[in-house]
């Protein structure tokens, strides 16, 4: 963990070279939950609930899903753009360094301007928190961090398992974005609004019920929620693993591409 901070820390100094472009990126970061938060805003302006739930509690799955996603963007950003390291040959280097290829990786590439979104997402967070009727216990506290903490680790584990394809395919595959910006946007709301088959696929498939739609029902008081939905967050470290495993894999199987 030591290399792991020198190398946030020589990141953060070269992105700090242009103070002026560092701080306009991270305010420009704010832009693009805002615009989403303000759709959000104006269809519960028209409609006062969708399925039963009102904006306040839309707004704190909203800002769970965006805290996590901005911070698997800040420091994963290294497996999301892993592609360019095989394209480039620059993945050899990596593999002849007496350290984990998994850290190498995770800190070749911080995404510090993604703070203005974190940043965001935080203080509608604690907004949201305080709208709520019901007061906030010990075990909501916990289901929340675990809320979060469950969301980094599926977005992470999609991150590696992507960049893993890329010892194959060496660009990279657009296709999964459906997977991380179109998880996010769709887990901006409770899951109960799509169809069956949708609900299934993102709790069965890829868990993204289990990090959010069902822990938020415990969040809320909801009437159909279950005291164990809390503890449900641990399921994304049954993903992380086989990512790992599929990570490893694709090392073994490497081959240059001799730039």
């Amino acid at each position: 963990m030591s290399l792991y901070f020198r190398y946030m820390i020589i990141l953060l100094k070269s992105q700090l070279q242009y103070r002026a472009s560092f701080i306009m990126l991270t305010i420009g970061q704010c832009l693009t939950p805002l615009t989403s938060l303000a759709a959000m805003y104006f269809l519960f302006e028209r409609f006062g609930q969708i399925k039963g739930w009102t904006f306040h509690e839309v707004a704190l799955c909203f800002a769970v899903t965006h805290i996590a996603f901005s911070m698997t963007e800040i420091f994963a950003r290294g497996f999301d753009t892993f592609p360019s390291l095989v394209r480039d040959g620059e993945f050899d280097r990596l593999l002849l360094r007496p350290r984990s290829t998994v850290l190498q990786v995770l800190g070749s590439k911080f995404e510090f301007t993604r703070l203005g979104k974190f940043a965001f997402s935080v203080g509608l967070l604690a907004w949201a928190m305080m709208q709520m009727p019901s007061p906030w216990t010990t075990v909501k506290l916990m289901t929340l961090g675990f809320m979060i903490a469950g969301g980094v680790l599926i977005y992470l584990s999609i991150f590696m398992m992507a960049a893993t394809l890329s010892f194959w395919t060496i660009q990279g595959i657009e296709i999964v974005n459906v997977l991380t910006d179109g998880g996010r946007e769709m887990t901006q709301y409770p899951l109960s609004i799509y169809h069956q088959r949708i609900r299934r696929f993102f709790t069965f498939v890829v868990p993204f019920a289990c990090v959010n739609y069902l822990p938020l029902m415990v969040l809320v008081d909801h009437k159909e929620a279950q005291s164990w939905y809390a503890l449900l967050p641990l399921v994304s470290v049954l993903l992380l693993i086989p990512s790992i495993g599929i990570w490893r894999y694709g090392v073994r199987h490497y081959r240059s591409t001799g730039s």
